[in-house]
């Protein structure tokens, strides 16, 4: 019997002792041949093979595409699933394993990864099989690409001598300075105290009150060890607002796809222990309008978003996969998101119903236009505040059940009424602090700095601010 047939016929019909000895059998295959991992070559491109993205697709790649195979674990949906899918027919099976094998022994050539994580990966030369846009009429394709991904700690990225592609921003890469004058930019405030107290403090440095019903927007986080905020930092404000914890549905699967199991997760994680949990979107859409988008004219968010007044953002400030990194725009934007709003940002307005066919740019700037729509229909910014987190920092987002290590050490609590002006001060200080290469990699890579560059141009707010730091 053939070694591919082999691999497929085992994958089918094991189960327990049957799956390890598919694995074990995989790794004799290699041994045998006494081949060791293949390397990229130093390159900087992602290759087809390399799921756990470290730069070298080995045999330890077809033994995490076997073990999901058979359950033992399973690959998230996203850019690893991508590059996994050797074949390109959607699907992880042992061929793909077997592919990955092959590429590692030098019987097919590195294929690189020309696409992006928004972006469905070509066929093998082995088997052409053109991936084709869906239609907008079809079913919607949730878990092809997720809002949220999930992605192993990056090192196969460009050289940190590499300036940033962005246009200039107050201070991309150095420690921002707290200015003493007054002048006309944004105020963010600062506190190093990340403690429900501190917490507190910041908070009440914007002298802002909010009106009617309170919503506190924060993602739940996925299990089982993501970095989401713990209810213990977040209760005292929440209450103090008499707050509602508010989110909306992934478009990916995972544990919050539908309603039922993301407020399990809510309960799982705490928060049903400190304040009320409402799921925006459990009974569908409504629809805010974009004045002045690139891509959007319609942004959906989840149908009881008109249900409150008044919104506090508060955000865990970290790396994303796709968008680079998330912070109060995104939160606003893919966070309010029903997933047809989801998938209106990721394809930049073209499908309803799937999230492929999208470019970076397109993404970028749909989640500013997003953004906008949300601040516009707040009164134009006066019924919403944002805080961000900037603590357990890793390059992988809160949707990340098994995030990267942080990389970055603490940093402190950042608050202001301006959304473009907060998160460009948690880059700032966050690329100024030591152990940020792999997070100044993430954002170069998926031009993250274009979302701030695009929400300036449509005014959501202002890329240059005051720092004030109330412990001083």
């Amino acid at each position: 019997m053939r070694l591919k047939e082999f691999f497929a016929k085992k994958c089918r019909q094991s189960k327990g002792v049957k799956a390890l000895f598919v694995l074990c059998f995989a790794a004799l295959v290699v041994g045998s041949v006494g081949v060791i991992a293949y390397s990229a070559q130093d390159t900087t491109d992602l290759c087809y093979g390399d799921v756990d993205q470290n730069g070298t697709v080995s045999t330890d790649d077809a033994l995490t595409v076997l073990k999901h195979v058979v359950k033992l674990t399973t690959i998230q949906e996203g850019l690893s699933y991508q590059l996994a899918d050797m074949d390109g027919d959607g699907e992880l099976t042992a061929t793909d394993a077997l592919e990955i094998l092959k590429t590692v022994v030098k019987l097919v050539p590195e294929r690189v990864y020309e696409g992006s994580a928004t972006e469905a990966p070509p066929a093998t030369t082995e088997n052409p099989a053109e991936t084709a846009v869906p239609d907008e009429t079809a079913s919607p394709v949730e878990t092809a690409i997720p809002d949220e991904t999930v992605s192993p700690t990056e090192t196969n990225v460009p050289d940190e001598t590499e300036a940033p592609t962005e246009t200039a921003s107050p201070a991309e890469t150095n420690a921002p300075e707290e200015t003493q004058a007054p002048s006309d930019d944004s105020v963010v405030y600062m506190t190093s105290d990340i403690t429900p107290e501190g917490l507190m403090a910041v908070y009440n440095a914007l002298n802002w009150s909010p009106t009617g019903k309170v919503a506190v927007k924060i993602s739940t986080g996925e299990p089982p060890a993501s970095n989401y905020l713990r209810p213990e930092l977040i209760k005292d404000l929440v209450q103090s607002v008499k707050g509602t914890i508010v989110e909306c549905n992934t478009a990916y699967g995972g544990s919050r796809a539908e309603t039922a199991m993301h407020m399990q997760v809510a309960k799982d994680h705490g928060f049903t222990e400190i304040a009320d949990v409402d799921i925006l979107d459990a009974d569908g859409s409504m629809q805010l309008k974009v004045d002045g988008g690139s891509y959007l004219q319609t942004n959906y968010v989840g149908s009881h978003f008109d249900d409150y007044d008044s919104y506090v953002v508060l955000s865990h400030f970290k790396g994303h996969a796709m968008a680079g990194f998330g912070g109060a725009i995104k939160n606003i934007s893919i966070g309010l998101g029903s997933k047809e709003g989801k998938c209106l940002i990721h394809t930049g307005g073209r499908s309803h119903t799937s999230p492929w066919g999208g470019n970076q740019t397109a993404f970028t700037e749909s989640m500013a236009e997003a953004g906008k729509s949300v601040s516009d229909y707040l009164g134009n910014g006066e019924r919403i505040i944002y805080i961000n987190v900037l603590n357990n920092i890793s390059i992988d987002c809160d949707c990340d059940g098994n995030p990267a290590k942080p990389d970055i050490h603490d940093i402190g609590i950042l608050a202001s009424t301006d959304p473009v002006a907060i998160d460009q001060a948690s880059i700032d200080l966050c690329f100024a602090t030591e152990g940020s290469d792999s997070l100044k990699r993430r954002v170069q890579n998926q031009n993250g700095l274009h979302t701030l560059e695009h929400a300036e141009e449509i005014s959501l707010g202002s890329r240059t601010y005051d720092l004030v730091k109330i412990d001083e």
